[in-house]
């Protein structure tokens, strides 16, 4: 199956300009596809640390050049003028991503899908719009991109440290799949896009099949068959040791999420955001498990227990200022 190529757009001030998150937003998007051109706006010496990660990407940059209220629309305007010049000029490019929740770029989405191009938007919860998400093929919450779990040690740009880091990173593609299984071609082709350095033999490995079977022999989450003389991988149904919230423990478990959350960047979520961050590792938990009848009595307690305040945005939306 082809992949999509990509051009991807990003709002510094919307993204939050943190390394890690920025990170996983390309590997989201190389999961999905090849980026073939990236470009960020609003970038200042302020945002230095971003330096290593643009470069390793092939990203190029737009200065934030302060002068009059108006800078930030300027910005806005210039991607707008660069997806259209991409759109038109560059037919490689079938897909955009685009680092923004604002509702003013949903023209541009419009345009863009009526050339018969993909956008996938991502955008913080905080400042998402309503008619920006709508508007997108795809759409993804920044703070699901950034994951709240503790994310393993980075590898260096040379190769992955060890057969356990690309067998998580294995885990994490096969995460990200409609189905939790992939063909072996497919699934040398995203790592190679991941780590362009990536080479079985690293691993002692004369083939990519007799690397699956490695990995598979050493990680019982993983498994391998042949189906019509293809090489499939999947993960397996095995279980993490059940957890439960309970009435006793389940004030403690919200309190690392939002520290979590904190962490990455988010000084506010959306709640759906919350719960689907605690069912992902909780897939039965339900408000009636822990004493309430509906999640935003789960909120009103947690702000008595003065770890987030509730707020309400412009669109009378609700928001978790964690404090």
């Amino acid at each position: 199956m082809t992949k999509p190529h990509f051009a991807v757009f990003v709002d510094l001030e919307n993204a939050g300009a943190k390394e890690s998150i920025l990170n996983n937003v390309i590997e989201k998007v190389k999961i999905r596809g090849d980026i073939l051109l990236g470009k960020v706006y609003g970038y200042t010496d302020r945002y230095s640390n971003l330096k290593e990660c643009l470069l390793s990407n092939t990203f190029s940059v737009v200065p934030s050049l302060r002068y009059g209220k108006n800078q930030k629309n300027s910005l806005d305007i210039q991607l707008v003028i660069d997806a259209m010049e991409v759109a038109y000029q560059n037919p490689l490019i079938d897909s955009f991503c685009i680092v923004s929740g604002d509702s003013d770029y949903m023209p541009l989405v419009g345009k863009l899908k009526s050339l018969g191009k993909f956008v996938l938007g991502i955008s913080r919860s905080e400042v998402a719009s309503d008619i920006f998400i709508r508007a997108c093929s795809e759409f993804l919450f920044l703070e699901t991109v950034a994951t709240v779990k503790p994310a393993p040690k980075p590898a260096p740009a040379s190769e992955f440290d060890s057969l356990e880091e690309v067998s998580a990173q294995i885990e994490k593609i096969l995460a990200d799949q409609d189905e939790d299984q992939m063909y072996a071609s497919e699934l040398k082709d995203t790592l190679c896009r991941l780590r362009p350095d990536f080479n079985e033999r690293n691993y002692g490995c004369a083939t990519f099949g007799k690397f699956v079977q490695l990995v598979v022999s050493k990680n019982p989450q993983l498994k391998s068959w042949t189906q019509d003389s293809s090489l499939m991988i999947a993960t397996t149904a095995a279980a993490e040791p059940e957890r439960k919230l309970t009435k006793s423990n389940w004030i403690e478990v919200f309190r690392d999420y939002l520290n979590r959350f904190k962490q990455d960047g988010f000084d506010r979520v959306n709640p759906s955001i919350l719960k689907a961050a605690i069912c992902e590792d909780y897939p039965d938990f339900s408000e009636k498990q822990i004493g309430f009848k509906r999640f935003s009595e789960v909120m009103k307690r947690l702000e008595k227990e003065k770890l987030l305040v509730v707020e309400m945005d412009e669109q009378n939306t609700m928001l978790l200022r964690i404090v």
